[in-house]
């Protein structure tokens, strides 16, 4: 039964909002929660990766740039290569080259958008505040590649490799649910009973497989109250992209030669799987 994994991502990880990793195994159209890991580093995090020899994860950090962006920076246009160039600036250089990008846009239109992001309603992979996606793919999708991971309609690994790696948006499965209502906040002064009400219907949902996926959420008693109790929602969110982890594997298993992502996806920008 293979392994899976749904990743909740931090590009700055610490022991206060580390990078949360939900364990897990789908069987039947059941997806179990076997446990949840907490990294509070980037090595820590590649440790997670790496001690597991196979698994197919879906993280919730971007996997390519835009297209419009990388082609008018003049930057190699072959996703590995672009991304090997990517990794080889620092977040400083990352925002003065994306922030000058956007100051020579019209208001309304400041940054470029990949084609993905029309149907998840995702954050511009170039953004880097609020929420900093730019710096989550430098800072992750390097460390994917490290470890051997093969992602899907984006490049091929240079060996054979048991680990596989989606781009995840845990957004997508939630808003599914719960439309605009919010279940999650850092901030303690946002930590309200509405929002603990929005976890535990989103948390029903899920169980009940009342969502496109058609997967149904098997927890115990512990980790159902865990995942409640969480109002930072980054152990939810973690759960949520272990259930599109379980649907990508199970579209592979039906034979999708990308693991249920579009075959005509642009191989630069990349996509979220289920989007």
């Amino acid at each position: 039964m293979t392994q899976l994994l749904g990743c909740d991502f931090s590009s700055s990880p610490s022991k206060r909002k580390p990078i949360v990793l939900a364990w897990g195994t789908s069987q039947g159209g059941r997806v179990q929660l076997q446990k949840i890991e907490r990294a509070d580093s980037l090595d820590a995090f590649s440790g997670c990766l790496a001690y597991e020899s196979a698994w197919t994860g879906a993280f919730d950090m971007p996997f390519g740039l835009p297209r419009e962006l990388v082609e008018t920076l003049g930057w190699p246009t072959d996703w590995r290569t672009c991304i090997a160039h990517y990794a080889g600036l620092n977040r400083a250089e990352i925002r003065h080259q994306f922030a000058a990008f956007c100051a020579a846009r019209p208001v309304g239109g400041k940054f470029a958008h990949r084609a993905t992001d029309i149907p998840a309603k995702s954050s511009p992979s170039m953004k880097w505040v609020n929420p900093p996606v730019a710096f989550m793919l430098h800072a992750g999708v390097p460390r994917l590649l490290t470890v051997g991971a093969y992602l899907p309609g984006l490049h091929s690994p240079n060996e054979v490799t048991a680990r596989v790696a989606l781009e995840a948006y845990p957004g997508l499965l939630a808003r599914e649910v719960l439309g605009q209502r919010s279940y999650k906040s850092d901030d303690k002064a946002k930590q309200t009973p509405d929002r603990l009400i929005a976890r535990k219907d989103l948390l029903l949902a899920l169980e009940l497989g009342r969502t496109r996926l058609g997967l149904r959420l098997k927890l115990s008693h512990a980790q159902h109250d865990a995942l409640v109790e969480d109002a930072s929602g980054d152990t939810l969110d973690a759960t949520l992209c272990l259930l599109q982890a379980a649907w990508a594997q199970q579209q592979h298993a039906a034979g999708a030669p990308l693991y249920g992502l579009p075959t005509d996806m642009d191989s630069l920008e990349g996509w979220i799987v289920s989007a």
